[in-house]
């Protein structure tokens, strides 16, 4: 057994960061040596999370200050799993000490500085990185991870939509313009944070939607969307928030390219589907393609780094309807970013995740 890669967690106290650290400490070829938080800085992991406490490495991790230079001597590999604005100004020191980089934030997941700027509402902290940095899909772009040294991963919302969209738009079977997104969300998508709207009693018993037109997360659904059609596409997402802890459902309405207008040929159209689906993914760990029976649902994903997904046809209006499930820390954070580590260092790419 090749001897395990040394690794580091910048923001290891937000949701992101405690499930990155749950993976990393139960994982076969990753030696956790450090985790970082400003808040408990000098406290025990075990101390913090007490839930990691029959892990033997809990006790001898204590939180510390992020110090990239210190950081660098002890890992090769360093997630950073912090708000954007943040995790940037950490990537350029680790980079330049030779590290690799996997960040959690949405501070590389876009090519453009201008697109930040306009969805994020600040200038690019470090808009020269953004051409080095792999944008973290595993399924998409696989082999770019592999030799990547500044991996993006994804946000939640975009991997629960574009991973069933993207294999038809390539394949030309939908008219990507014509996309409308929802998605339904638990509450840990918001981050570990004070916040009256997100206090129990605000948000139990309750349904809303939020970042209504443009939320943060569509720059980068459009980017990969217009990437996959070959022209800029605009397309409708509108997120809600759901009285849950953890989980997205995200519904997806499009028109596909061939009109159907009796029986056989939507059954050949869902055959297409169906072949489309098989081509990209019937070789991926984490894809659960549902062709009959059931639908998605968050409890079938939770815990796990699984996205389940399947679709219709409806004949009433002419239009695909995609529905999918992912866990919003796992697949959505921190187990996408595992995945990507798994890819980078040569391991089997399930290590660690089943």
């Amino acid at each position: 057994m090749n001897q395990p890669v040394s690794t580091a967690i910048i923001g290891a106290s937000g949701y992101s960061g405690e499930e990155l650290v749950q993976l990393l400490l139960k994982h076969p070829q990753a030696d956790l040596v450090a985790v970082t938080s400003r808040q408990h800085a000098g406290r025990k992991l075990s101390d913090v999370f007490p839930k990691f406490g029959h892990l033997p490495q809990s006790s001898k991790l204590c939180f510390s200050e992020p110090n990239p230079q210190e950081l660098a001597k002890k890992a090769k590999v360093i997630f950073l799993a912090m708000p954007h604005g943040t995790a940037s100004q950490y990537a350029r020191p680790l980079l330049d000490a030779g590290c690799r980089v996997i960040d959690l934030s949405a501070d590389f997941r876009l090519r453009s500085a201008n697109v930040y700027r306009e969805f994020y509402g600040e200038n690019h902290p470090e808009p020269e990185l953004l051409d080095q940095a792999v944008y973290g899909l595993p399924e998409i772009y696989r082999d770019s991870i592999r030799n990547g040294s500044l991996i993006a991963s994804p946000g939640c919302y975009p991997t629960s939509i574009l991973l069933p969209i993207l294999p038809l738009i390539r394949e030309g079977l939908i008219q990507a313009s014509s996309i409308i997104a929802d998605s339904l969300s638990g509450f840990s998508g918001a981050g570990r944070k004070t916040d009256q709207s997100l206090l129990f009693v605000e948000c139990n018993e309750s349904l809303r939607p939020y970042g209504v037109p443009k939320h943060r997360h569509l720059s980068e659904i459009e980017q990969e969307i217009s990437i996959a059609e070959g022209n800029t596409t605009t397309i409708q997402f509108t997120p809600h928030l759901a009285p849950v802890n953890r989980g997205i459902l995200t519904t997806i309405y499009t028109a596909p390219t061939t009109t159907f207008h009796s029986d056989q040929e939507m059954e050949s159209l869902n055959l297409k589907i169906a072949e489309v689906y098989q081509k990209a993914y019937s070789s991926e760990p984490f894809i659960r393609v549902i062709q009959k029976g059931s639908l998605p649902d968050t409890k079938n994903v939770i815990g796990s780094n699984v996205i389940e997904f399947c679709w219709r046809l409806d004949p009433r209006t002419g239009r695909l309807i995609l529905m999918s499930a992912i866990d919003n820390i796992v697949k959505g954070a921190g187990g996408q970013a595992v995945q990507s580590f798994n890819i980078l260092c040569g391991f089997s790419e399930s290590t660690g995740l089943l």
